[in-house]
């Protein structure tokens, strides 16, 4: 059973930085794409941004030039470095692995953006 520990949710104020973690263990199978969820109250949980095994990676429109996301294979990692917050970008926050035929879920980690 893979397992998924998100970790750098928190408070943060409008303009400020926040760098997202998540580890994955337990896989039997090459863990290909990473993604990045999240969902704001009331609202359908969203792509945020995606990175393939080779690097490739693409974007909400709504984060484009603010968020990058990147991955270290040899640890199983993923990572969302989110720059110049804005308020609409409170939501919790989650990682999702395939693995082969597999998709795994992080357990989400809440980020507010307010002064």
């Amino acid at each position: 059973q893979v397992q998924l520990v998100e970790s750098g949710g928190g408070l943060v104020q409008p303009g400020g930085s926040r760098r997202l973690s998540c580890a994955a263990s337990g896989s039997a199978f090459s863990i290909n794409a990473m993604d990045w969820y999240r969902q704001a109250p009331g609202k359908q949980r969203e792509l945020v941004a995606t990175i393939t095994i080779d690097g490739s990676s693409n974007y909400a429109d709504s984060v484009k030039g603010r968020f990058t996301i990147s991955r270290d294979n040899a640890k199983n990692t993923v990572y969302l470095q989110m720059n110049s917050l804005k308020p609409e970008d409170t939501a919790v926050y989650y990682c999702r692995v395939i693995a082969g035929p597999y998709r795994y879920w992080g357990q989400g980690t809440q980020v507010t953006v307010s002064s």
